[in-house]
């Protein structure tokens, strides 16, 4: 055994003492970050002012973007919000950039592009150049990842034509002040190097001076002291875990709980049906037992008359030999024709409950039928199952909305039975293109607008089908309209627009219960179509940039768009 080195000793002690201070330095850290959410999250609950909010949600995105970038989505968009409503273009731009580095967390580059984009814009109306720089530079960045170099000089144009309108530095100043930030970020990056080095050789002698510690565990047992200290804290974290475990076990007790009351309330159920079954089988048994009763009865009856007038024969079977024979010849005929009759009246029995089963078979079919073209078929099978359909939610999913222009006009020159005819010609000739693809749910009409949709499935889909029945829907009412010029009456044109995007669906109601779909895609398909011209079919920057390789499209530029700011646009002018 090698002689103990008091100075190894306190080194090795030192490192350990510090190794255990980070680790709790970590895990209070850890702590505190929980209960710095909790806390703003309490704080935004009991936020009276929109300020308040708008500020709430931005810390609270700030800090779950370390831990969960969909919440983080959730809060910075609403910061988004609230920065819209109070006009606040400054932290607008900030939480559209923290968007943005949330979906990049996500690899959702699309995403990613658009909020950066809405970032820049926000930006520029705050006047904040440092993030202008920092969202050109990640858009730019995005486009050459994916070799639009085209987009990527048209974002820099963007920004050098802003910052030249603006006043703002020069292209010459904004390079040397991108060189000196450079040349900064490369010293710092080789000061971490070297500390990296540094940490690399102290972990490589801590290995080496470990192995040495192991052949003195003799006189390190010495040391018990420290080694009950850190018993002590093992023993700590151990009733903190014991406690966390038994907290788990209640709650999966509590589950398993339900689900055996589940469990239960199935069996319940299965038992009455059996019942049912089992009562019915017995009623019919007992039906066809009483009527072979009857017969039985009767036959007894006769056998009995039968047996006296066989009497009456033997003491008089001269006389009333032939009598007596008609007598049983005319009673066997009544009891064939009775037979027959019972026999005719079960026949018309079960052919009326024939058709009777026939008709039920024939009414369940229709309503399923019916059930089938008011909802997807899925979610149809899964509420005649279960009485409830389970709401979904689908990432690309594109929305088709429809409005007559001038309808209040058009609608005070026409008979209520003439307008009725006239909406249900038009819609039904919608029903009819949309059915010619399959991909396409009809969701309702409000009114004189008409709603549908494409890509209510889980996997990608491409809406081309959805913007080829929107073509459809204009030819059809550039016909109904050249007819209804002929006969001098008045006629409707209709704008339509559509926007891709992420809807959630599901089964809303109870006794009229309706298939619907919620998100800010339907609300922004309805902006499409209030900004498009009668006669046209407007799409979003999103639905183009899926369905530009089979279709023409003729661009509008960005439109100021409710709630949206500036929009791109873009009018389908037909199939390539």
């Amino acid at each position: 055994m090698h002689p103990r080195n008091p100075m190894f000793s306190l080194n090795f002690y030192s490192l350990m003492t510090r190794f255990a201070l980070f680790l709790c330095f970590v895990f209070f850290a850890t702590i505190a970050s929980s209960q710095s959410i909790e806390e703003l999250e309490q704080q935004l609950k009991e936020a009276a002012t929109p300020k308040e909010k708008m500020t709430l949600n931005y810390q609270l995105a700030t800090e779950w973007l370390k831990k969960d970038a969909k919440k983080s989505i959730d809060y910075a968009k609403a910061a988004h919000q609230k920065s819209l409503e109070l006009k606040n273009n400054g932290m607008g731009a900030e939480a559209s950039y923290l968007v943005a580095r949330a979906y990049a967390r996500t690899r959702d580059d699309r995403n990613q592009d658009i909020w950066l984009g809405t970032a820049t814009k926000f930006a520029m109306d705050a006047n904040d150049a440092n993030l202008i720089i920092q969202t050109v530079d990640e858009r730019s960045r995005l486009a050459g990842k994916n070799h639009d170099e085209r987009k990527a000089l048209k974002v820099v144009q963007e920004a050098f034509d802003y910052f030249s309108k603006k006043g703002g530095k020069s292209i010459s100043e904004m390079q040397a002040q991108y060189d000196v930030q450079r040349t900064m970020l490369e010293r710092e990056k080789n000061q971490l190097e070297r500390e990296k080095s540094q940490l690399e050789q102290e972990m490589t002698q801590l290995e080496r001076e470990k192995k040495r510690l192991e052949g003195e565990i003799g006189t390190v047992r010495k040391d018990k002291e420290v080694v009950t200290t850190e018993r002590d804290v093992l023993k700590e974290d151990k009733t903190l875990l014991t406690e966390r475990q038994r907290e788990l076990e209640s709650e999966k007790q509590m589950v398993e709980e339900e689900i055996t009351k589940k469990e239960e309330k199935i069996k319940t159920v299965s038992i009455e049906r059996a019942k049912a079954l089992y009562l019915a089988e017995l009623s019919r048994r007992l039906v066809d037992s009483l009527e072979s009763r009857q017969v039985v009865d009767s036959l007894s009856l006769v056998q009995k008359d039968l047996a006296l007038e066989n009497a009456e024969l033997a003491r008089e079977q001269g006389k009333y030999l032939i009598y007596l024979l008609a007598v049983a010849a005319l009673f066997t005929i009544l009891l064939s024709i009775a037979f027959y009759l019972r026999y005719l009246n079960k026949k018309k029995s079960s052919n009326l409950l024939f058709k009777q089963n026939k008709v039920i078979e024939e009414e369940r079919q229709r309503s399923d039928e019916l059930l089938y073209n008011i909802m997807p078929v899925d979610v149809a099978k899964e509420l005649k199952e279960k009485g409830s359909a389970t709401a979904q939610q689908f990432p690309e999913a594109t929305v088709l909305f429809t409005d007559f222009k001038n309808f209040t006009q058009i609608a005070e020159t026409l008979s209520p039975a003439a307008l009725v005819n006239e909406l249900n010609e038009c819609f039904r000739a919608f029903d009819h293109i949309i059915s010619q693809h399959p991909e396409i749910e009809k969701i309702k009409t409000i009114g004189d607008a008409y709603l549908c949709a494409s890509g209510l499935v889980k996997h990608k889909t491409v809406p081309n089908g959805i913007v080829q029945a929107a073509l459809e829907m204009q030819e059809f009412l550039d016909d109904h309209k050249a007819d209804k010029m002929r006969k001098g009456l008045p006629y409707f044109e209709a704008r339509i627009g559509l926007h891709t995007g992420p809807v959630v669906a599901g089964v809303v109601g109870f006794k009229k219960f309706a298939y619907d779909i919620w998100g800010d895609t339907v609300n922004i398909a309805a902006r499409m179509e209030q900004q498009c011209e009668p006669g046209q079919v407007n799409i979003s920057e999103t639905t183009y940039g899926l369905v530009k390789y089979h279709f023409n499209c003729q661009s509008r530029g960005k439109i100021p768009v409710k709630n949206k700011g500036e929009m791109e646009m873009y009018y389908v002018m037909g199939k390539k």
